[in-house]
């Protein structure tokens, strides 16, 4: 954690602010220490160089927050590609726009968007994750003066509500319920910014949700991790090689006829093995996957009184959305 980050944070309790006592350093990072609420007089740890928020689970969340930790210090790599995919999902917001914006992530994961949040020119990019990801997270973007991992909940952020900018990826849909998690991320914006995110579509995924998903609810997320590991990779060799010697050469387009899932496995066939597994796994690994409906997902940003919104679907199997926290003075 570095001392800066003391300016965003707060008690996710009281919402008063922390004080800081540090035990040790490396550089610019704390790596541990404490945080204290002399309000409400509760203490919170700061251990590997994140700030650790993380409240009691119910099993749902225990077991999400097990599997995606896994996940993502299993697959940590951060590659190149992951910039265009980063674009994708919060079009219309291209690189330029982060210059000088302080950033929310809500859910980092492994910590890729946030490393290029920070490297598209963020003054702050704070990142916050529930799972033991947020190690993972900090290791790949400690260099970075501007990155800032906090291990909390999406739902409760211990952060003031100052933010230029903000998105989730990924992660709103496997949260018990995704609208109060995307409403808790817009609370956290200042009045005039914007937020971005993206979620699995219904619309597009029929297949998945009436056969994969009550396999993974009552099989393969009761699984451990490193069984569910074993379990997609079985899985993923066949997929990853009809991409490689079928959709990627024919575009999923053979004889004028287009193929199941065509633009969704057309746009990862470029991806290499280990992400596609890391795919398989993700879909397999959650209890909870909401697959959310574009009229649906519209309504959450129309509850939150956003304007100049623009909801765009995403390889016909997802949705991305973006809107402006009005000013002060339209609220």
């Amino acid at each position: 954690m570095k001392e800066r980050l003391l300016d965003y944070l707060v008690c996710p309790v009281c919402g008063d602010d922390l004080d800081l006592s540090v035990a040790a350093c490396e550089g610019p990072e704390i790596i541990t220490g404490s945080l204290h609420c002399s309000s409400c007089v509760r203490s919170f740890d700061i251990s590997r160089g994140v700030p650790r928020f993380a409240p009691v689970l119910a099993e749902s969340d225990r077991r999400t927050a097990r599997a995606f930790g896994y996940e993502w210090t299993r697959y940590r790599e951060i590659g190149d590609r992951y910039r265009q995919q980063f674009l994708d999902w919060i079009r219309p917001v291209e690189t330029d726009f982060f210059g000088g914006r302080t950033v929310l992530e809500g859910g980092c994961g492994k910590g890729r968007h946030t490393r290029l949040a920070a490297e598209f020119g963020a003054r702050d990019v704070v990142a916050v994750d529930l799972s033991e990801a947020v190690d993972t997270a900090f290791a790949n973007t400690r260099d970075l003066e501007s990155a800032h991992i906090v291990q909390a909940d999406v739902h409760s952020m211990p952060v003031r509500p100052v933010f230029d900018y903000g998105f989730s990826v990924g992660v709103l849909h496997h949260l018990p319920d995704p609208e109060q998690g995307f409403a808790s991320l817009v609370s956290k914006i200042r009045p005039g910014g914007h937020v971005s995110a993206w979620v699995y579509g219904r619309e597009g995924n029929g297949w998945i949700v009436h056969f994969v998903t009550p396999v993974r609810k009552s099989v393969t997320s009761r699984l451990p991790p490193r069984w569910l590991d074993g379990l997609s990779a079985a899985l993923t060799a066949p997929l990853f090689a009809t991409n490689r010697l079928v959709y990627g050469p024919t575009g999923g387009s053979v004889l004028g006829i287009d193929l199941p899932y065509r633009e969704y496995l057309t746009y990862i066939a470029p991806f290499p093995y280990r992400e596609h597994r890391s795919i398989v796994f993700d879909h397999l690994a959650a209890p909870i996957s909401h697959y959310v409906r574009g009229d649906e997902f519209t309504s959450w940003f129309e509850a939150q009184g956003l304007e100049e919104v623009r909801i765009e679907r995403h390889n016909k199997n997802s949705w991305r959305g973006f809107g402006r926290v009005p000013p002060a003075e339209g609220r």
